[in-house]
């Protein structure tokens, strides 16, 4: 207690700069996520897709991060074993910002798409596993974590195949590409429309005090997949093409379609990646203010000082202009050759995989649901179409976040407790 009413600023200072450096991880890393697909397959151009995710995932994450977050992030560890010492819990948060910042800081410089979520729960659970007592740890979580780094992946690449697929036998594998486009991207636009909504109501809208009941949420999103698809319908049918231009022609305007449709996919996957994934690095931080604050007293849910959203939002913002283009290349171009229409089908995969594990509570990393979807449109053509190398660094990346935020999280504990002689 003494600690925290004497060197209370000093904390949350440290606090901040830690927490800042963890958003500018998450924009280095994460925001290619949103982004990745829409590069690779050259509907945006980097400099195009870096200002659209800087408008997004700011507004994500500024209107919809949470205006009350929880202290401990998933619930991972029990905050009541610190109501004695709730220094080490300031000690930890601190600790667990900072080492998960270096991770992504490590991971982006090598093109690496690592998960966030995965990163500061690693980082969590280490300093209260050795630094505190192995029994305070929620287990049966961290092995649901585990087992996502299965599970994510395979459903996103399932219901990208699925996708690709059917575009390919509806559309592309026809005598009339375009004609058939007209006919049947349109069905693909509701179903954007209402998958990326769906995303948006359930992960981002929550934040701002706007709480729709799982009705509501379905009937706003088909009303938005509607309207989505009628604008989309109408712009298609402007398209004029002459029926006796070649088969290469035709298939080059129907991939300009998905184009338009990646653009929009992108945005709002950025909004709600913004929206959900701010809290990676707000929580601990948010967390250390209350306590100090408070004079030590520790709540489950801590309400946000007016500076936190706002620095969360520009670290990503940064973080993305600063370091994004690495791992967006990987997405983008490293694991398998992207075009318009299998962007697409990866983009509108990774929402459906996220509304999907909201609904069902499976923890999920969206890095790790968008890796999986770009996978499946490139299993569609066949083992070939994917550069086996870059997959092989990438699941090594994701199964070593966990033990990599621990070990660093551990010995930044360590060393805070020396230099305030606790």
């Amino acid at each position: 207690m003494e600690i925290i009413s004497t060197y209370g600023t000093t904390l949350v200072v440290l606090a901040a700069v830690f927490g800042f450096f963890m958003a500018w991880g998450i924009g280095a890393n994460d925001v290619a996520n949103a982004m990745g697909t829409s590069v690779g397959s050259k509907a945006l151009t980097i400099k195009q897709a870096v200002i659209i995710a800087m408008i997004f995932e700011f507004a994500g994450a500024y209107l919809a991060g949470g205006e009350v977050t929880s202290t401990i992030r998933k619930g991972i560890i029990d905050s009541a074993a610190f109501v004695e010492h709730p220094d080490l819990l300031v000690f930890g948060m601190i600790s667990a910002l900072l080492a998960a910042g270096l991770w992504l800081l490590i991971a982006s410089y090598c093109g690496w798409p690592v998960s966030t979520t995965h990163s500061i729960i690693g980082a969590i659970v280490g300093f209260a596993a050795v630094g505190v007592s192995p029994d305070i740890v929620s287990w049966g979580k961290i092995g649901g974590i585990v087992g996502s780094w299965i599970v994510t992946p395979l459903i996103a690449g399932l219901i990208a195949y699925a996708i690709f697929m059917s575009a390919q036998r509806l559309i592309f594998d026809t005598e009339e590409p375009l004609k058939n486009a007209k006919r049947y991207v349109p069905l693909y636009m509701f179903l954007a429309g209402f998958m990326m909504s769906l995303v948006t109501i359930k992960k981002g809208l929550k934040h701002v005090g706007l709480h729709f009941d799982t009705m509501e949420a379905y009937g706003l999103a088909v009303i938005v997949g509607i309207l989505v698809a009628l604008i989309g319908k109408y712009f298609i049918n402007r398209i004029k093409i002459d029926p006796k231009a070649d088969k290469k022609m035709h298939f080059t305007n129907v991939e300009k379609v998905f184009a338009i449709l990646m653009v929009i996919t992108a945005c709002a996957m950025a909004f709600a990646h913004g929206s959900n994934d701010v809290a990676n690095a707000i929580g601990p931080l948010a967390a250390v203010v209350s306590i100090v604050n408070s004079q030590g007293e520790i709540a489950s849910k801590a309400a946000l000082a007016w500076w936190i959203l706002p620095l969360g939002g520009f670290g990503i913002v940064l973080g993305l202009a600063i370091f994004g283009k690495r791992v967006i290349a990987t997405i983008g171009n490293g694991i398998t050759h992207l075009t318009p229409s299998r962007g697409f089908a990866a983009e509108l995969a990774a929402a459906t995989t996220v509304v999907i594990a909201s609904g069902t509570g499976l923890p999920i990393s969206t890095t790790q649901t968008l890796v999986g979807a770009v996978l499946g449109v490139g299993m569609a053509r066949g083992i070939a179409a994917l550069n086996l190398g870059v997959v092989r660094s990438i699941v090594v990346s994701w199964v070593i976040t966990l033990p990599i935020g621990a070990f660093l999280s551990i010995m930044f504990f360590y060393m805070l407790k020396g230099m305030f002689s606790v």
